[in-house]
């Protein structure tokens, strides 16, 4: 891992701008919580998002496959400075379909063309579940699935510790796709927290929590409940994400950890921490309050 970590790319974190967002915006309980204001519908949301940050990680991708007009209606609700990064759809990363799943690219490179077009488009996140091991098969069908996606800007995520080795960091860094760093609970055989930089055009950081009780029940709510302390997140800055910094051109950070608006109460304390230490953030007003 250390000849990868420690490689230099002509950046420095003076010059990298980072982006600090939520993974996610639409959650009911962010009203409740305070952070939209009381009787904030779903449709409100987007728009007094973007408010408070300038990009976030589209979940729904997730769920359903994109659709262009959806896409493009979502993109005209945001200032065109703002980014979006759109998670792969499962059919492609958790419950594929041998037969069909070229055709799922295809089908998906056509719903996110709008975010491409306009420029907003940040990444495409492949996030691999906990079961998805570094076997014969699944590294074949990784090297499809990132040919099929080239020309697209790419991060993936592996949950899986197999998958933390030296020859995989090095076809990503060929590739020039990029390789998510994730915080997750301290369990046996998650993926485990680096500062490993495959593409020096940007970094992408993901907060999970790390509800280790929470983390196999298999319910969100509980999975996720996590609030990270201010020393937690100043650990994260100093020991990865200051070093990537020096090492690209641009990041991104999301906060996953959505329940009770502990997301983006996170997102700002980063913002703060990260401006103490010199870093540049693309942001809106943070200490706006609604």
């Amino acid at each position: 891992m250390a000849a990868l970590s420690s490689r230099k790319v002509q950046a420095g974190a003076g010059t990298c701008r980072i982006r600090i967002g939520t993974s996610g915006y639409s959650y009911a309980e962010w009203t409740a919580a305070g952070f939209y204001p009381p009787g904030t519908g779903s449709q409100r949301m987007l728009p007094l998002y973007t408010q408070r940050f300038g990009v976030t990680e589209l979940n729904y991708t997730w769920y359903q496959m994109p659709k262009a007009d959806a896409v493009a209606r979502m993109a005209a609700k945001v200032p065109v400075d703002f980014a979006f990064a759109a998670k792969l759809t499962r059919t492609l990363t958790h419950e594929v379909d041998p037969n069909a799943w070229r055709a799922q690219v295809a089908q998906y490179r056509d719903g996110i063309a709008p975010l491409r077009q306009s420029g907003q488009l940040l990444a495409v996140l492949a996030q691999w579940p906990p079961f998805f091991e570094r076997t014969p098969a699944n590294r074949r069908y990784l090297a499809e699935l990132l040919d099929a996606l080239e020309g697209l800007p790419v991060a993936v995520e592996f949950r899986h510790a197999s998958w933390a080795v030296d020859r995989v960091f090095a076809e990503l860094e060929r590739r020039r796709v990029t390789l998510a760093a994730v915080d997750l609970p301290p369990l046996p055989g998650l993926f485990p927290a680096l500062d490993v930089v495959t593409n020096p055009a940007l970094f992408y950081v993901r907060f999970h929590g790390r509800n280790a009780r929470g983390w196999g029940s298999g319910h969100m709510q509980q999975q996720f409940d996590y609030d990270y302390s201010a020393a937690e997140l100043a650990q994260w800055a100093d020991q990865r994400i200051v070093p990537m910094a020096r090492r690209v051109a641009a990041g991104a950070v999301f906060f996953n950890n959505h329940v009770r608006a502990q997301a983006p109460r996170n997102a700002e304390t980063l913002v703060g921490l990260l401006a103490a230490r010199g870093l540049k953030q693309f942001a809106r007003n943070l200490s706006k309050r609604f």
